[in-house]
């Protein structure tokens, strides 16, 4: 383990300036996060504009904070509102709400940062255990690199739903928008449209906003108010020994389910949340309580979503391919700050990698801190006239887009993202693959091209070696296990009708 590469990660992290982004990050991810159906997503892709003008280290830094921020402001909603930020907070409802109801809902607040705390502590451990075999990518040529992120690809849409057509479809989408501009391997402009704009490719912030931001908005806009509950009240705010006492096994069994879970391709928040729940139903005292207001119900999941959320980040250092839509939006904020993920990162800017890893744990840390002054701000937020929350959030996004590059043109690639956003959304059609796909296009057009041409038109260079073997072999398993994945599941709900009915 490099604890002493950590400690210098740890050294920068804490100059002024950094530390102040990472405070700035916190902040704004909260605030964003709070709003009902924004998700770390939608909030990361909505505030990158914001770190514009920063050095790499430091923009990464403040986006990894609003990640967590945003993160945490979905938790105070699935608490105070039964609405959860994200699909990895679904679990937090169950009880987090009932709390709520009883006047607990600052313990369950309080409990819900120091379990955030603890997985990312055990997240950032793990990392540092892991970061080693960055190494070994670094052997890796044009061939396994392809395969690499053809493995990408396949792993997040077959774990993307129980309809792998949409997730391919989704997946066809970005790619098609990643070959827009000029062709890395002849010079040529493709789909051009003799729009000067486009021969450099499609803006990846503004299509990110759009797809993730405007939609959100959209949808909110069609559920109107109405849809959006009052928050209910905080009552006490500090837990009692018991709550700690309960919480202490919860914490420890949440990290490492949560750690374990983040490195499966897909990063499947919402499933480990779900098991992390499970798990303290069939180990505590305590389970005639859940369902009805039990601490465990808290403790385990955001625990176990906040070291998934650390170690979901480990592919994207290790091999440079992300692993969730979040990921995928810091990947392409590594990309442009002209920083790239992957082993590579560790051998040139290694200062720059381990600051960043450093980062998720002095964040944790401020949102420790911050949790309980400001969660009485984000419920006057939440009372703010719906009107004006989304009118801001607009505005914003459109500025934002037109600080990218001075042009209006931009602000038209944002929108027509946000409407084929929104059009995905009511076919739920996932989104995750094809941002996904934007970030990896590039990389596996790149390497193809360079494998065939190395190989002078020789296909069998994909299967040249062990490694690309296996990897192919990889591939080819989880394409089969998503079409094979929804016939699965049907046959596993009818035996459980059965079951139920012989009982």
């Amino acid at each position: 383990m490099d604890f002493g590469a950590l400690f210098q990660g740890l050294l920068t992290v804490l100059t002024p300036e950094n530390l102040l982004f990472a405070l700035v990050g916190c902040v704004l991810g909260m605030l964003v996060g709070v709003l009902p159906g924004f998700g770390p997503a939608a909030a990361v892709s909505l505030l990158i504009p914001v770190t514009f003008g920063l050095s790499p280290t430091t923009a990464i830094i403040m986006l990894a904070a609003i990640l967590y921020g945003a993160a945490f402001g979905g938790t105070i909603t699935a608490v105070l509102l039964r609405i959860p930020g994200e699909a990895s907070s679904i679990a937090t409802t169950l009880d987090g709400y009932e709390l709520a109801k009883q006047g607990r809902g600052g313990p369950a607040l309080i409990i819900a940062a120091v379990g955030s705390f603890v997985g990312g502590l055990v997240g950032v451990i793990g990392f540092v255990a892991v970061a080693p075999f960055a190494r070994i990518a670094l052997e890796f040529g044009a061939p396994e690199l392809f395969l690499v992120a053809l493995l990408g690809l396949a792993l997040i849409t077959s774990f993307a739903g129980a309809n792998p057509a949409k997730a391919l479809l989704s997946a066809g989408v970005g790619l098609a928008i990643a070959t827009v501009g000029i062709d890395p391997g002849v010079g040529i402009v493709r789909f051009g449209f003799d729009v000067p704009q486009l021969f450099d490719g499609l803006s990846l912030v503004a299509i990110v906003m759009g797809v993730f931001g405007l939609s959100e908005v959209l949808s909110q806009a069609q559920r109107g108010p109405q849809g959006i509950p009052k928050p209910l009240s905080v009552g006490r705010l500090f837990p009692t020994r018991d709550d700690y006492r309960r919480s202490a096994l919860p914490f420890l069994r949440g990290s490492v389910i949560g750690f374990f879970m983040g490195l499966l391709p897909g990063s499947p928040g919402s499933a480990t949340s779900l098991a992390s729940y499970a798990a303290e139903k069939r180990f505590s005292r305590h389970r005639s309580l859940f369902g009805r207001g039990a601490i465990e119900g808290v403790a385990g999941p955001e625990t176990a979503n906040n070291a998934l959320a650390v170690s979901s980040m480990i592919p994207l250092f290790t091999l440079g391919i992300p692993t969730s839509a979040t990921v995928a939006i810091m990947a392409g904020a590594f990309t442009i700050n002209g920083l790239i993920p992957g082993p590579l990162l560790f051998r040139d800017n290694p200062e720059v990698a381990w600051a960043i890893i450093a980062s998720f744990l002095v964040g944790n840390v401020i949102l420790l801190i911050l949790n309980v002054p400001l969660v009485r701000v984000w419920i006057a937020v939440l009372r703010l006239p719906f009107a004006y929350l989304m009118a801001a959030i607009l505005a914003f996004m459109f500025l934002g887009t037109y600080s990218i590059g001075g042009n209006t043109f931009e602000i038209f690639v944002m929108v027509a993202s946000g409407v084929v956003g929104y059009v995905f959304h009511l076919l739920r059609v996932p989104l995750t693959p094809l941002v996904l796909a934007i970030i990896l296009g590039p990389l596996l057009e790149d390497n193809f091209q360079r494998s065939l041409a190395l190989s002078k038109g020789d296909w069998g260079v994909f299967v040249s070696s062990p490694i690309a073997s296996g990897l192919l072999a990889i591939c080819g398993l989880a394409l089969l296990l998503g079409v094979l994945r929804p016939a699965l599941a049907a046959v596993m709900r009818k035996r459980e009708r059965t079951r139920s009915t012989s009982r």
